[in-house]
């Protein structure tokens, strides 16, 4: 198995692989391409995000300070909206369906790291798939940790630490988010 093959795997992976290096400087060079583009010219921050992202539905923006490890790994549905200054560490799939709300310095981490320190050292690490549902709003700063998913309509409050799933339809917040009642 390639390393990058282990990575989407959920296995143990080299991350300083030169392959894996590679595809991070391009996402890099992409998100550098994007943010400097004139804010007016839609069409050709759109062609970078078509580019760089694995998968982007109709009528989604994603605004400048965007960053990612690898952009090719993350899949946003249609209509939804990432606000500025969002970090997505896509070292396994990221999802976030239809008519999602990203707001500001919201952080989405697929990678982890072993707790022994020699495995670390040595540039091991592994990632889990986060998959946020359908009409989801994450609030201002919040964090996704490796491997949640968050359910259709939920809202996470702003600062919130997700460090496991959370149903549909409910307002969390918190760290750890908790979930503090359902929503209509």
């Amino acid at each position: 198995m390639t390393e990058r093959e282990k990575m989407l795997s959920g296995l143990p992976y080299n991350g300083m692989d030169p392959l894996l290096l590679a595809e991070r400087q391009r996402a890099r060079a992409l998100v550098q391409r994007m943010d400097a583009l004139p804010p007016e010219d839609e069409p050709a921050r759109r062609a970078v995000l078509e580019e760089l992202l694995g998968s982007i539905g109709p009528a989604t923006q994603v605004m400048p300070g965007f960053r990612c490890d690898y952009g090719s790994n993350i899949r946003i549905g249609a209509n939804c909206y990432v606000n500025f200054d969002c970090v997505f560490l896509d070292c396994a799939p990221i999802t976030l369906g239809d008519s999602c709300q990203v707001a500001p310095s919201v952080q989405i981490y697929t990678a982890t790291h072993p707790l022994e320190p020699g495995p670390r050292a040595a540039g091991i690490e592994s990632a889990h798939p986060v998959t946020i549902g359908r009409n989801v709003w994450l609030g201002g700063g919040c964090i996704m940790l490796p491997g949640v998913t968050i359910g259709d309509d939920t809202v996470v409050g702003a600062g919130a630490v997700v460090n496991r799933d959370l149903p549909a339809g409910v307002l969390a917040v918190g760290n750890p988010a908790r979930v503090v009642r359902r929503l209509s």
